[in-house]
């Protein structure tokens, strides 16, 4: 008898069959193009299970770091999902990773479609092009270039896509799609890393159709962007809203002077801390941060969220004070001299949340224009270096 863990069809039935059991796969087309392309053929050397696992797989290594990795399947479907890609579409890919992505997007687009991928990587471009051809897929437009400049000659395109994170929106992508088209990417916004799929309107304005919370590893080359945290103190990063410079060095001095626990905060669960009412925080309130720590144990006196890389809160800092999130037992612990300042804005930014309704990423809108152009709306405005985003609750 064939061990089920080991047979590639078997197994990528039972990934395909989590997929729609969880709602990450939904339309019929998604769905086919899971369970006809094969995963490990795109892993070569990684056995059948993990292969066909929901999880991401590292790929590529450089100094300790992961610099490419095959996507966690679940999310894959839910940005497939985003992006709607449909026979005849031509699709720009940023990012090649493994070729995994790209086949299952020339199984959508059809033999009438085009998939061009492009990463700067030439070594990854020349393993997913192996991998393809492994894989029997023919048709994909692999280049080697820095995706911020997106594929000119083979534009325009109904469809770009990011495998990759993105701090900014480039112009470049915005100036290849056709219009009407459709932009997904991951995008930082506020700490966060969030799957958007922006459709360009008549107007020029970027208008999201879709946001969901994702992790992607940060796009190389011209559009890399700012670090996404900064130091604190040995063992400690803090993440700060676009535009904010605190004074990180008061912050970790007050990280020793905790001060009156003010109890409850709501029933507040990991995702909350994240991207619920840290992000929230995040776009709203003065002052707001995340602090990270890898730190095995708690320090005295305050409690962070498990996050699965560390643990986390928000914090509000103003003038020689701070204020940060806890969780056992809930409430806000104040820091410093004035820790009570800090609580009280803190706590003013959870009932605002709390008032609109405990939004998370799922629930926001997100208009974006380029650097300097008027607000096309109404919310918290993101000033990034090539664009400005207004993000706001959706519209009911």
């Amino acid at each position: 008898m064939t061990d089920p863990g080991s047979d590639p069809a078997q197994a990528r039935a039972r990934l395909v069959r989590g997929l729609r059991t969880h709602g990450c796969a939904i339309t019929p087309a998604v769905v086919e193009a899971f369970l006809a392309m094969p995963r490990h053929l795109f892993l070569p050397g990684v056995p059948i299970a993990d292969a066909y696992a929901d999880e991401a797989v590292p790929t590529q290594v450089v100094d300790g770091v992961a610099t490419s990795s095959a996507s966690q399947p679940s999310m894959m479907a839910i940005m497939l999902e985003q992006l709607a890609p449909a026979p005849g579409h031509r699709v720009l890919e940023i990012g090649a990773g493994t070729g995994y992505n790209a086949a299952l997007l020339t199984r959508l687009v059809g033999p009438s479609g085009r998939v061009v991928s492009v990463d700067i990587d030439e070594e990854l471009v020349e393993r997913a092009a192996r991998h393809l051809a492994e894989a029997g897929v023919t048709g994909v437009d692999l280049r080697v270039g820095d995706g911020a400049l997106g594929v000119p000659d083979a534009a325009p395109y109904d469809r770009i896509v990011l495998t990759v994170g993105s701090w900014d929106v480039r112009p470049e992508w915005v100036a290849q799609l056709t219009p009407g088209g459709r932009l997904l990417l991951p995008l930082t916004v506020g700490g966060s890393q969030l799957s958007v799929a922006f459709d360009l309107r008549p107007d020029g304005v970027l208008e999201s159709r879709s946001v969901r919370s994702c992790a992607f590893i940060r796009l190389r080359g011209a559009g890399a962007g700012p670090e996404a945290t900064e130091p604190v103190r040995p063992g400690w990063l803090a993440q700060v809203p676009e535009g904010a410079q605190p004074d990180l060095d008061l912050v970790a001095t007050m990280l020793d002077e905790p001060g009156k626990l003010h109890r409850s905060a709501g029933a507040l669960e990991r995702a909350d801390v994240w991207d619920g009412l840290g992000l929230w925080l995040m776009l709203t309130v003065p002052g707001a941060l995340r602090l990270l720590t890898s730190d095995a144990e708690d320090p005295p006196g305050y409690w962070l969220v498990p996050t699965g890389q560390g643990r986390a809160t928000v914090a509000v800092a103003v003038p020689d004070g701070l204020a940060a999130l806890v969780t056992e037992p809930s409430g806000v612990r104040a820091f410093g001299a004035q820790g009570e300042t800090a609580v009280r804005r803190l706590r003013a930014g959870i009932d605002a949340w709390y008032a609109a309704g405990c939004p998370h990423a799922a629930d926001l809108r997100i208009l974006a224009v380029p650097a300097g152009a008027a607000l096309p709306g109404e919310g918290a405005v993101v000033e990034k270096e090539l664009s400005r985003l207004v993000v706001a609750p959706a519209r009911a």
